[in-house]
């Protein structure tokens, strides 16, 4: 690569760590990317861009050279879903060590309104949430809105009578005290995981909160079955 070349769009964000689909992870050309009005390069495996943006955002992850998370948020508008764009969104506020913050992301969607995708990414900018843990909660608490659901809060602190910290739930609705957990694969393949889920779970039913576990398979076909269940609940 020239001095001037620095990875983007997908490329980008595979390397800050961004969950996509496997048909971007599985891609064997490379995003590389020069600041306009600069010529986008031209190279067997690569797809080359000229975007316009501060070369001094330019940043050095591993070695290599990225743009900084929210841009690279950004490009990837023109590829991805906004299913898709809401999960990449999430994984950036995540509650874990974040990459940026929703002012963050605003301010750079804002700076560039003629930007490929802006239309795509205000919409996806009013679906993020803040401090979810995973791409599937954030596809299991779209699909509860997209039903019609109010939105649930994300990673809601449970208390005890006493106002004592007892457990975060994935997705919560306070006032009917139900709490909307999903089971991913690591709870199966983590021992010590699972048992501290069990214990976990265990503490917010004792409270009287009822518990919705969702997996995988109740994601399936528009997440019906996941929608139902948590309706059902509500409902209750």
């Amino acid at each position: 690569m020239d001095a001037i070349q620095f990875f983007s769009h997908t490329t980008a964000a595979l390397l800050w760590g961004l969950p996509l689909n496997a048909r971007h992870e599985e891609m064997h050309e490379l995003h590389v990317a020069v600041v306009a009005p600069r010529r986008a390069p031209k190279a067997r495996g690569v797809i080359g861009h000229r975007v316009r943006l501060d070369p001094q955002s330019l940043l050095v992850r591993d070695g290599l050279r990225v743009p900084r998370p929210a841009e690279v948020w950004c490009q990837l508008a023109s590829y991805l879903t906004l299913t898709e764009l809401v999960q990449a969104g999430d994984a950036l506020l995540r509650r874990s060590n974040p990459l940026v913050n929703i002012d963050g992301l605003r301010s750079t969607v804002g700076a560039t309104a003629s930007r490929p995708g802006v239309r795509h990414l205000r919409q996806a900018l009013e679906l993020l949430r803040a401090r979810t843990d995973s791409p599937m909660e954030s596809l299991l608490r779209l699909a509860l809105v997209r039903s019609g659901l109010r939105k649930p809060i994300v990673n809601y602190r449970i208390v005890d009578g006493d106002g004592t910290f007892v457990a975060f739930g994935d997705l919560v609705y306070p006032h009917e005290r139900v709490v909307v957990e999903y089971d991913g694969d690591h709870h199966r393949r983590d021992f010590a995981q699972y048992a501290a889920d069990i214990d976990r779970l265990w503490k917010i039913e004792r409270l009287g909160w009822t518990v919705v576990r969702i997996n995988k398979s109740h994601i399936t076909e528009d997440a019906r079955e996941a929608v139902a269940r948590v309706r059902t609940a509500l409902r209750r």
